[in-house]
């Protein structure tokens, strides 16, 4: 691994011609995702929907995101198919008589009961990167969004936002968790850079400072499950390791990913300073936050990264980082890619160049479908394609992403980088 080949190695016409064909790859796999009602269907291996599973609103939203950027590419078909989705989530996934957006829909038609805060910060992204392409809609849904996320999900006392409520919002699980706070860290600089407020850039930081203290509490490996009042519950799920959404352990792929979101953060300091006039605050040290984003990255690329003999990104490690779940999901790679290079726009050190060649090869010999096109969603510990998590391939969100973050200004969410064609070289 990590030969030196032209086509893996960052900045180079080969890798950036390897990304941009991967990437109107990914962009053509997608087509057929949309329903009738413009809820996104899952697809399958080869891009075929599967109509017989239920259509989330997680999956829409990122699809809508995904077409979104696709108009900024010039892709064909990208304002139609961002329309569709927007369709979906302005419609039959949308609930009117208790607001918010269902979980999702079955295959016929009956409601995925709860809300969940993971899908709502989804569609706040969504709409987001809807606005920047000008796609009808696209205001009203984000002003809703953000609404609807105000007085279901955010925590202002805490810091920090609650998991799932009950389809009517009157009942919230005692659960807390960091997958939704992650993606909402997302949602809201996406917010932050889409419309200007700069008060989702705030309750991004405080987030991102309690997701530090966990972390360092636990030599650099996050807690994903919490309860109700936010202490770590270590042994959730056990029993059930590779849960979809809830695994046991820590998960590499996730300290990998918030490296990404909280160096995204700390670059983005001096636009908070220039859009607001406030300087100088003690909490806002972008280098300190660097450094703590350098700490979660190495720490799940050394626990997770070629850690059982063959090449790869194991899915979940105990709490002092022997593998748990061998298995690799195509989502932990691409955020590895992602991370690599945003480390290396921010430092340049040339180790996270070297890791992003190696998760570039890697990409390419192991995770790419070569032949139906789209990345494998999930590999044993031997690399073999497998589909006990994640069969499939339900979306484009992850992999797009991963073909233009490593090229983007990563102080900037990716759909106002690719809108300003904020390129790093």
């Amino acid at each position: 691994m990590g030969e030196k080949n032209a086509k893996y190695q960052i900045d180079t016409e080969e890798n950036q011609a390897f990304l941009a064909d991967i990437r109107e790859g990914l962009l053509n796999f997608g087509h057929r995702f949309p329903s009738p009602g413009g809820s996104s269907y899952y697809l399958g291996d080869d891009g075929t929907p599967w109509k017989e599973r239920s259509r989330e609103t997680w999956i829409t939203s990122r699809m809508a995101h995904v077409y979104s950027l696709g108009c900024f590419l010039g892709h064909k078909g990208s304002e139609a198919l961002a329309d569709a989705a927007l369709k979906g989530l302005m419609g039959e996934l949308h609930d009117s008589k208790n607001g918010g957006w269902y979980a999702g829909l079955n295959a016929d038609g009956s409601i995925l009961p709860t809300k969940q805060c993971y899908a709502h910060a989804f569609v706040i992204l969504a709409a987001s990167s809807a606005v920047l392409a000008g796609r009808p809609g696209a205001q009203e849904l984000l002003k809703e969004a953000l609404i609807v996320y105000e007085n279901h999900f955010w925590n202002e006392e805490e810091g920090l936002s609650c998991d799932t409520w009950n389809t009517e919002f009157t009942e919230l699980s005692e659960y807390r968790g960091l997958n939704a706070n992650m993606h909402t860290v997302e949602a809201f600089l996406a917010a932050a850079d889409a419309i200007g407020n700069e008060e989702y850039r705030v309750r991004a930081e405080r987030i991102i400072d309690h997701v530090l203290d966990w972390a360092i509490a636990n030599n650099w490996r996050i807690p994903e499950h919490f309860t109700e009042d936010w202490q770590p519950d270590l042994e959730c799920n056990k029993d059930r390791p590779d849960d979809q959404f809830k695994p046991y352990g820590a998960t590499p792929g996730h300290g990998i990913e918030w490296a990404r979101l909280i160096t995204q953060w700390a670059l983005s300091v001096p636009v908070f300073e220039e859009r607001t006039g406030v300087v100088g605050e003690s909490w806002r040290q972008p280098a300190k936050y660097i450094d703590a984003a350098e700490h979660l990255y190495n720490r799940a690329v050394e626990d997770a990264w070629n850690a059982d003999g063959a090449p790869g990104i194991v899915y979940t490690t105990d709490w002092n980082g022997t593998p748990v779940v061998h298995d690799r999901m195509h989502w932990t790679l691409a955020e590895a890619i992602n991370t690599s290079a945003t480390l290396y726009r921010a430092t340049g050190k040339e180790k996270y160049a070297e890791d992003y060649a190696q998760f570039m090869q890697y990409l390419d010999e192991k995770v790419l479908d070569h032949v139906n096109g789209s990345w494998f969603h999930q590999l044993d510990r031997n690399n073999q394609v497998i589909g006990t998590v994640w069969p499939g391939k339900s979306d484009l969100y992850h992999a797009l992403q991963a073909t233009l973050i490593p090229y983007y200004d990563p102080s900037v969410s990716i759909a106002p980088a690719v809108k300003r064609g904020l390129h790093t070289s």
